[in-house]
């Protein structure tokens, strides 16, 4: 079976082909990043405008790179929600239309099952069951893994999530949008000279909270001479803080299930500095670890379509309805078959 995936659920228009036995026929992905710099965020109108403008020419793109015409599609995924409800209508609505024109079946996708199943994609994907940490801009959750649709939530944020947080200090900063990435780059160059609390790591839980770190790297801006040498300097700081706190909570996760491998998906799983300290953690606990590529750490349509192709493979199918969900539990998802 031949898939398309659409994803539109906040800034990144992505649209992929999969191919149940040959793998990822066609990726491609479009960025909103200098449409929203000026505004220092995502203008949700504004995106959702782009969507349509984009999402259109690139399914055409997409089935000329692959030698394909839409009788050979079997199938299409979209992206339901959770994100912002006009871009998810965007992709909703395309996907439904499509699949009623070329009479095919289509199915509603989660956007995190995207992220946690990115993995897979990957030449040596991790195998069921397993812990994921799914760390993006609007979610950090420790999640137990039986298979496809069986999810049971360990612990997730209490406030902001990681992501978030990195936005958000990276503003204090003074760093342009997408602050994250650019706080990671400045603290390449800053020395250790701060230490920041590790939220919740002196209790018992797989719970996070942000916010008080969050809180902590305004006080040290406000007390300290704020050259870039003291900018890079709290930089690293907060990094270090942050990913000593994901490895914390995801070494008591492996402990607590008694689970040898996890996952780490999202966006800020292509963090350098997180990766490498979840990587020394995993060996000494003798754990497997599996991240997506750069390129599928972000919200792309390869993801999707995967999810998608899984779910339509056992027989999933949904009615003629237009589905977006702003906000979607992913421990509502059921197992597809």
């Amino acid at each position: 079976m031949i898939v398309l995936g659409i994803e539109t659920s906040c800034d990144e228009t992505g649209v992929a082909l999969y191919h149940s036995e040959r793998g990822l026929l066609s990726d491609l992905l479009y960025s909103q990043i200098d449409l929203h710099r000026d505004y220092g965020g995502v203008v949700p109108e504004l995106a959702s405008r782009d969507h349509i403008r984009k999402l259109a020419p690139m399914i055409r793109q997409a089935l000329k790179d692959s030698g394909l015409v839409p009788r050979d599609i079997g199938g299409i995924a979209y992206t339901a929600g959770p994100g912002l409800i006009g871009a998810l209508l965007v992709g909703a609505a395309t996907a439904r239309s499509l699949a009623w024109a070329w009479q095919v079946p289509a199915v509603a996708v989660h956007h995190m099952e995207g992220h946690l199943l990115a993995p897979m994609l990957e030449p040596e994907p991790p195998r069921f069951p397993f812990v994921a940490l799914l760390i993006s801009g609007g979610h950090t959750q420790l999640v137990e893994v039986e298979g496809i649709g069986h999810y049971r939530i360990l612990g997730e944020s209490l406030d902001d999530a990681a992501g978030e947080a990195f936005d958000k200090a990276a503003k204090m900063l003074g760093l342009s949008y997408p602050g994250g990435p650019k706080l990671s780059a400045l603290a390449e160059s800053g020395k250790p000279r701060f230490v920041f609390p590790r939220p919740m790591t002196d209790r018992p839980g797989l719970d996070f909270s942000f916010s008080g770190l969050k809180t902590f790297t305004l006080n040290t801006l406000q007390t300290t001479a704020q050259s870039e040498q003291d900018k890079a300097d709290i930089a690293l700081a907060f990094q270090d803080a942050v990913a000593d706190t994901l490895t914390i909570k995801c070494r008591r996760a492996l402990r607590q299930t008694g689970l040898k491998t996890l996952v780490v998906a999202g966006g800020v799983s292509a963090n350098t500095q997180i990766r490498a300290s979840l990587r020394a953690m995993a060996e000494k606990e003798k754990a497997s670890i599996h991240f997506p590529r750069p390129a599928f750490c972000t919200d792309n349509g390869a993801m999707i379509a995967y999810a998608g192709c899984q779910r339509l493979l056992a027989g999933q199918g949904e009615p003629l309805a237009i589905k977006a969900k702003p906000r979607w539990p992913i421990s509502e998802l059921a197992s597809p078959g």
